[in-house]
């Protein structure tokens, strides 16, 4: 099985936190940006270290830790749910590229009777109380931070052992908490689904306008229903939803008619959308401020491995050579 490890941004809040504490070099060197992960194994030591020094209750170090989190600490996927413009939004595309931040066990949505519930199974491996409830913790947190609203979760339930007292965990999440239950489970109240979120990031949304507005510009040009769908992509493109049926609602149309007058324009859905992705990849890649990482969950790509595939397929070459190439001087 492959190890399991979480992305380096989200180790940074402990090292917050601990400098917060006046005790910034008690865990030594942070891990480096340039690490990108850090294995669940070192993860879990680090946590067990900052408890042990944390003047603090033992048994509520979590929660106070999750307290400081922030989209940042999500690396770039927090910055794209920042672009979100609901907070289902953001839980959807948290979702999709869960492995670009907390490569565990996987997280699944799903419509329940009180509204969303997000479940984590055990398919690979228990990492223990400590790493389990700082995550729900932080999850959660994170909901209240891109709202600006004291959220509170309906239910959570965890696989480790139930604590003495379960108090702190209730007045952190605001409902009702079980231990020793299956598996991991959060759920969220549907009317908070539909909640804006506070301001995304000024800067992002201000590139992706910019980006997306260019390539509306290009895509204006061709003419008839082509052009109307490839705008209509570039939009849902941003927001992660990519199938040929959230194209069909965005037209207010149904599925099969879509798939029909597609096939009449001697198109298939899939190449329309990998034409609008080689655009958008394009126009983001010639923009030296936006990553390579970054680029690929613009373009709704849940690993930056299976854009660099597709961008390969198009152009022949690597996104990274591609973008050297765009930027030397011409002769």
């Amino acid at each position: 099985m492959d190890e399991t490890r979480v992305v380096a941004s989200y180790v940074q809040l402990l090292f917050e936190h601990m400098a917060a504490l006046g005790r910034a070099d008690a865990l030594g060197a942070p891990p480096a940006p340039s690490e990108g992960f850090v294995a669940m194994r070192r993860w879990q030591a680090l946590l067990e270290q900052a408890r042990a020094l944390d003047p603090g209750p033992r048994a509520t170090f979590a929660l106070r830790l999750a307290r400081g989190i922030a989209p940042r600490h999500f690396g770039v996927v927090g910055f794209a749910a920042l672009a979100c413009g609901t907070l289902a939004e953001a839980l959807m595309r948290l979702e999709r590229h869960h492995r670009s931040v907390y490569d565990a066990n996987v997280a699944q949505l799903r419509p329940c009777a009180e509204g969303l519930c997000i479940e984590w199974g055990v398919e690979r491996g228990r990492p223990g109380a400590l790493v389990d409830e700082t995550a729900i913790a932080a999850l959660v947190q994170l909901t209240r931070e891109l709202t600006a609203k004291p959220l509170r979760a309906l239910a959570v339930d965890f696989v480790n052992r139930r604590p003495a007292d379960l108090r702190p965990y209730e007045d952190f999440f605001g409902g009702r908490v079980r231990f020793d239950q299956p598996a991991t489970r959060v759920v969220l109240a549907a009317r908070d689904l539909a909640l804006p979120l506070r301001g995304a990031d000024a800067a992002l949304l201000a590139l992706l306008d910019e980006q997306a507005e260019r390539l509306l510009q290009q895509v204006a040009a061709v003419s008839g229903p082509v052009g109307v769908w490839r705008q209509a992509l570039v939009g849902l493109i941003r927001s992660g939803r990519t199938s040929l049926p959230d194209l069909a609602h965005s037209l207010q149309m149904s599925p099969r008619s879509l798939q029909r007058r597609v096939t009449e324009q001697g198109h298939g859905f899939q190449v329309l959308l990998s034409q609008t992705r080689q655009q958008l990849a394009e126009a983001y890649l010639r923009d030296p401020k936006v990553e390579l990482a970054e680029v690929a969950l613009l373009l709704g790509y849940s690993e930056q491995s299976a854009f660099t595939r597709a961008f390969r397929q198009w152009t022949g070459q690597a996104p990274l050579q591609w973008r050297r190439q765009q930027q030397r001087p011409t002769p």
